[in-house]
C-alpha cells in the first residue's frame, strides 16, 4: 500500500488518474494532449510516461499493448482497499 499513497503524493499523477477516471484506453499520445488541452499540464512525454510506470507499479493503472501502442487505463482495486480499510466502517 506504501507504493499507492507514494504514487498519490504526486499531483501529477493524481492529474493522470483524473484524466483516465475521465476517459479509459488512452495513449500516451492522447494523455499528453489531453493533460494539455484540458488540465493546462506542459510535461514532455517523457515525464508523463515516467508517471504512468509509477503509477502501473503501484497497480493504479493497468496498460494493454495492442500493435505498437500502450492503453493505459485506470485501475480502481488498489483505491477500493484504502476506502475499505478507512472509509467504509460502519
Amino acid at each position: 500500500m506504501g507504493d499507492v499513497f507514494k504514487a498519490l503524493a504526486d499531483p501529477t499523477r493524481r492529474t493522470i488518474l483524473d484524466e483516465l477516471a475521465d476517459r479509459d484506453d488512452q495513449t500516451l499520445f492522447e494523455l499528453c494532449s489531453r493533460l494539455v488541452m484540458k488540465h493546462q499540464l506542459d510535461s514532455t512525454r517523457q515525464a508523463i510516461s515516467q508517471h504512468l510506470d509509477v503509477l502501473e507499479a503501484a497497480g493504479l493503472i493497468e496498460v494493454r499493448r495492442e500493435g505498437r501502442y500502450k492503453f493505459h487505463s485506470i485501475n480502481r482495486g488498489p483505491l477500493e482497499h484504502i476506502v475499505d480499510r478507512w472509509l467504509d466502517r460502519p
